[in-house]
């Protein structure tokens, strides 16, 4: 029992070797009662008056002395029970440890829990609930005490316990016992600074917590308890280490498994570091030079991935529908009022369980299978519940197929889940669940405000346009987005401008394409063109619609979304709203960019709307107030106009005349004016996934200026601007290293590379070529950077981590 006990206490402040510490808080020095004779275990005799904390700390650093709650005697604690306010827990819990021991057939411990389990149920409600108090007023002295006796490891050994006994018969454990343990844990967890830290240490309690999971008793508690301990885990856990877990997932109902998605979400995104250099280019590199391998969360996708049904039954969940029998605005209101103090489905499906019991006791007094056929509350609730159920349930499901459609077996889940009709589904689910319309009622959770994005409709919406995002990202299936006659459109536009038809559209399975009348991507853009300014989906919008349109450059799928009046939207949102939102701004920035590349319609369409001088300064301004989120577009306009002037088409060249924005960016003034300011604002040791597209495009710039010869006049006019602004050779050393590094960053990373050269049309070769010419160390070179840096001001060798 001692070796157990001691595998059980772990760490931290708690433990039952800190059993009378609130003793000493609340009575100070005391006498201790007689010495017990020597013994294993009992603490040495000692003499005159003894401050019962200094022990209890003593004995935590040493191991010796009161290690144990039975060391202190039922006087003592009675004495200072009513002083010290502790509700009778420590003698609640000596009682539970007498009779727990490792021949107990706990048949008393269920008693002793239902008399603790109020005192902290209290406690954790009024912490969850409005009324709680800051982090610095709030005081939960039962679940403090509860935890300062011993009770959080007590109870873990309890649980654990027939896994620890080996012997042929095994104590059993009632469900009810399990219960109550795993709910007081839980109310002791979120009032108790370090428990939950605690408990996330000992990898065989989360482990055996997974088996707990099997029995649709414990289900709900257990799920809570574990997801709260994952959220503080500092290393992720494997899940092939969880025993079964395949035929455990294969157990779980829908219900079940939309929870357990709560629960992998944890464990398969890559734990943030909380650091804002660890995000940097650099540090990314380095990271992954010292990983041998898969990272965690990479192998817990590829374990979810083995799991027979598993992305089948996450689908059929995805695009569920719900019930149409309680679609009033009475209803969705009162749905918004019960959501303002639940939080979670684990939360929801508790309640659930008990207005189940509720309905099953009346069913005898009514055959009334309709919950708002009666109109009272208790029929209704159940029904609102269920429905709020589907929304919670699609935002987990919805998270965990997006970041495996992110990760290294991208290509297994898209198959999947276009076999298994995911996008179908949604796009029928689009109308009356996903995009609904609200009730006049904000919905605003405790603790936020109604700007704030942590509604569940709202972050339905969100979590729906990054899978959509995700999905589309480079990858052949975003056809699946549109139905039969919007892929027939595209045919006919490729037909109409005399260009073959994207393979893509022709291989398209048109069984998994979208049903009815418009297919999703259409629906999307319906929805963002009405929406308002200043909504924050916008953002989420635009990335939605720009990953269908990345990749190699289709006209069909450029005309496709001109044609609905999306260019026009784009451009009264950047100049006629002014919007200020620098995300929102740098999503239509790099929206534009993709829809206008190479695209001489989509350049008119653009002078025809810019239409004043007035309003091409708006618009300029907006490109210029912060080039890392506009250079996309500056990167598209130049790549247009270099293709552009190469061609001998009439249209084009009255187009290249009139065209406000090409020719802007036909003075080489203004190239030359981008060029300085894009490598001006980023250097190595800030490089990050957000800016490094400034250090391509401004390459793109210097491949362009070498294709036609000009790579020498570049260089020599940036060396002329920085004595210009009395900063010689800072601009070309500083560009130096960001070439250095660009090629050990990019030359490994086959993804990269074909997105640049899909981004560009320029070949990843020429990219390296021109590259490797400025970066060469013949200073006789006219293509060499360093030609053009005075010796004086040579500063090219440096490592980067010392820069």
């Amino acid at each position: 029992m001692a070796a157990s006990e001691a595998a059980v206490g772990g760490g931290g402040g708690g433990g039952k070797g800190a059993m009378a510490a609130a003793a000493a808080a609340a009575a100070g020095p005391v006498p201790l009662p007689p010495p017990p004779p020597p013994g294993p275990g009992r603490c040495e005799a000692r003499r005159g008056t003894v401050n019962i904390l200094t022990q209890l700390r003593r004995a935590q650093l040493s191991g010796r002395g009161l290690t144990r709650g039975p060391q202190i005697t039922e006087a003592l604690l009675k004495e200072r029970d009513k002083q010290a306010k502790w509700n009778g827990i420590p003698l609640l819990l000596q009682k539970l440890y007498e009779n727990s021991h490792p021949n107990s057939d706990f048949s008393q411990c269920q008693s002793i829990l239902k008399e603790i389990s109020p005192l902290l149920s209290m406690e954790a409600m009024a912490f969850v609930t409005e009324e709680r108090k800051t982090a610095q007023e709030s005081t939960f002295p039962n679940t403090y005490t509860f935890d300062l006796f011993g009770g959080v490891d007590l109870l873990v050994e309890i649980l654990m316990r027939p896994t620890l006994i080996t012997q042929k018969k095994k104590q059993k454990i009632s469900d009810d016992l399990i219960k109550d343990c795993l709910s007081i844990l839980y109310n002791t967890c979120i009032c108790t600074e370090g428990v939950t830290k605690r408990l996330a240490e000992r990898n065989d309690f989360v482990l055996f917590l997974f088996t707990l999971m099997t029995n649709k008793k414990t289900f709900l508690q257990t799920a809570t308890l574990i997801e709260d301990i994952l959220g503080v885990k500092k290393e992720m856990i494997q899940l092939e280490d969880i025993p079964n877990l395949s035929s455990l997932v294969s157990s779980f109902d829908q219900q079940q498994l939309a929870n357990f998605c709560r629960i992998l979400a944890v464990t398969i995104s890559e734990l943030d570091t909380g650091s804002d250099d660890k995000h940097t280019l650099l540090a990314k590199n380095a990271q992954q030079k010292k990983s041998l391998g898969p990272s965690r969360a990479e192998i817990n996708q590829a374990t979810l991935l083995n799991i027979p049904g598993f992305i089948e039954r996450l689908c059929k969940l995805a695009t569920r529908k719900v019930s149409e029998t309680t679609g009033t605005s009475s209803f969705l209101q009162e749905l918004e009022e019960w959501y303002t103090w639940l939080d979670n489905a684990l939360v929801l499906d508790a309640l659930m369980r008990v207005a189940d019991e509720e309905t099953e006791q009346s069913s005898t007094e009514s055959s009334d299978e309709s919950g708002f056929a009666n109109p009272s509350t208790r029929n209704q609730l159940p029904q609102s519940m269920k429905i709020m159920h589907e929304i919670m349930y699609k935002l987990e499901v919805l998270y965990v197929l997006c970041v495996l459609l992110m990760g290294r077996q991208r290509n297994q889940v898209h198959k999947m889940i276009a076999e298994f009709r995911l996008i179908p589904g949604l796009n029928n689910l689009f109308d009356k669940l996903i995009w609904r319309k609200h009730s006049a009622s904000a919905l605003v959770l405790h603790g936020h405000n109604q700007n704030c994005d942590c509604s569940p409709d709202i972050t339905l919406k969100i979590q729906f346009l990054r899978l959509l995002q995700s999905f589309s990202d480079h990858h052949e299936n975003k056809y699946l987005l549109l139905n039969s006659q919007e892929l027939n459109e595209l045919s006919a536009i490729s037909l109409k401008a005399n260009i073959p038809e994207v393979e893509a559209v022709v291989n398209t399975d048109r069984s998994l394409v979208c049903d009815g009348k418009r297919g999703l991507l259409t629906r999307l853009l319906q929805v963002m063109k009405k929406e308002p300014a200043e909504s924050s989906f916008r953002f989420w919008q635009a990335r939605a619609v720009e990953s269908f349109l990345r990749g190699a450059t289709s006209y069909a799928d450029q005309m496709f979304l001109l044609k609905r009046g999306l260019l026009e939207h784009i451009l009264y949102c950047i100049v006629d709203s002014e919007c200020k939102s620098r995300d929102v701004l740098q999503s239509y920035f790099d929206l534009l960019g993709e829809l206008m590349k190479f695209n001489i319609d989509a350049f008119k369409r653009f002078n025809k709307y810019i239409n004043t001088d007035e309003k091409f300064q708006i618009f300029l301004n907006q490109i210029n107030s912060s080039l890392v989120d506009s250079n996309m577009l500056v990167r598209c306009i130049t790549l247009s106009l270099d293709r552009f002037e190469s061609q001998s088409d009439i249209k084009v060249a009255e187009v290249l005349s009139e065209c406000r924005l090409l020719s802007y960016m036909s003075q080489m003034s203004m190239r030359m004016s981008f060029l300085f300011r894009l490598i001006n604002i980023i250097h190595v040791q800030t490089l990050t996934q957000e800016n490094v597209s400034c250090l391509n495009t401004s390459l793109v710039i210097l491949m362009l200026a070498r294709r036609k010869d000009k790579l020498p006049f570049y260089l020599r006019t940036l060396q002329e601007m920085e004595y210009t602004k009395k900063y010689p050779g800072f601009i070309l050393n500083n560009f130096h290293s960001l070439l250095r590094f660009w090629q050990q960053h990019y030359l490994n990373k086959d993804k990269d590379s074909t997105c640049l050269e899909n981004s560009s049309c320029i070949s990843f070769s020429y990219w390296k070529e021109t590259v490797s010419i400025l970066l060469s160390p013949d200073r006789t070179s006219p293509c060499a950077i360093i030609s053009y840096i005075d010796e004086a001001y040579m500063d090219i060798d440096r490592d980067f981590t010392e820069e």
